[in-house]
């Protein structure tokens, strides 16, 4: 019940941001305008939110034939727990993450990349699937994924503001400030709308998907294994992801510039190790 409030919310967050945008450039027209344009977006935000995040990491589907190790261990998984079998598919990047996306577990997908399947054993493997499988279980997918495609329709809008000021805003006169202004106010919105989307996915979802996806296989160590191997491999072979979509990975990819502490939705790896295994997380690099 509070995943879909929260998707409620977002999605009526939009609604009003938009409407704020069209009010301040185009008047009542341009309000109108906007609230079109806010229906149309969130549309696509609940229906096709999970394949523009997918296309954006160019992730392939694939087949048990082309997959065995991870169709074997999702199969396996998802008939144990009474899960129906998500889509599988493979992201052609060598730094090692995975997520599951899709609007409910009818609908869900779960995303890993080569790296990922070069690094893990089968048994970590397994932890880390469990884990996107907890996702799905605990209804966090559709959130995320609404989250994602809103953030990063915000930050577009910000830049869109950005360059109309830059390239529009010179040549205005006074009676058009209202336009500067507006576009002014947006940079500053744009950052603080995409962080409180962030926000709203909270970071004891990735606990409860830990837990859930320990519990499902009955072996919390592999999972805790698999996290210390991706934390210290990620950070060799970092991941150019988007501040929009860093949430919905297992792992925190290394965003740059400090945007990690500014979009953190992910808990520290070692608190979330030493919660699997009940002690410190000594192995950590």
């Amino acid at each position: 019940m509070g995943n879909t409030f929260k998707t409620a919310f977002l999605l009526t967050l939009l609604t009003l941001l938009l409407m704020f945008i069209g009010r301040a450039f185009g008047g009542q027209q341009g309000m109108l305008i906007a609230l079109a344009l806010a229906v149309v977006m969130n549309f696509v935000s609940y229906f096709f939110s999970d394949k523009i995040a997918l296309a954006m990491y160019r992730a392939k589907p694939v087949t048990r034939e082309e997959l065995p190790r991870a169709y074997q261990a999702v199969e396996r998984l998802t008939q144990k727990i009474g899960l129906p079998m998500p889509k599988i598919y493979v992201i052609p990047l060598d730094s090692p993450n995975a997520f599951a996306t899709g609007r409910n577990p009818n609908h869900a997908s779960v995303a890993v990349t080569q790296g990922i399947l070069n690094l893990l054993n089968d048994e970590e493997l397994e932890g880390v699937l469990a884990h996107e499988l907890g996702h799905v279980r605990n209804r966090d997918i559709l959130i995320s994924s609404v989250a994602a495609t809103l953030a990063g329709a915000i930050t577009y809008l910000g830049q869109m503001g950005r360059w109309a000021m830059i390239f529009g805003g010179m040549e205005r006169d006074d009676r058009d400030r209202g336009g500067g202004i507006a576009a002014l106010l947006m940079l500053i919105l744009a950052p603080i709308a995409a962080m409180l989307i962030q926000l709203a996915v909270s970071r004891s979802r990735e606990y409860q998907a830990d837990q859930t996806g320990a519990q499902f296989t009955g072996n919390p160590y592999a999972l805790a294994s698999a996290l210390a191997k991706l934390d210290a491999y990620s950070r060799r072979v970092p991941m150019a992801a988007t501040p929009s979509t860093a949430h919905l990975f297992i792992i925190q990819p290394l965003l740059g510039m400090n945007f990690g502490s500014l979009f953190s939705t992910h808990p520290p790896i070692a608190k979330r190790i030493e919660r699997l295994t009940g002690r410190p997380a000594e192995f950590t690099q």
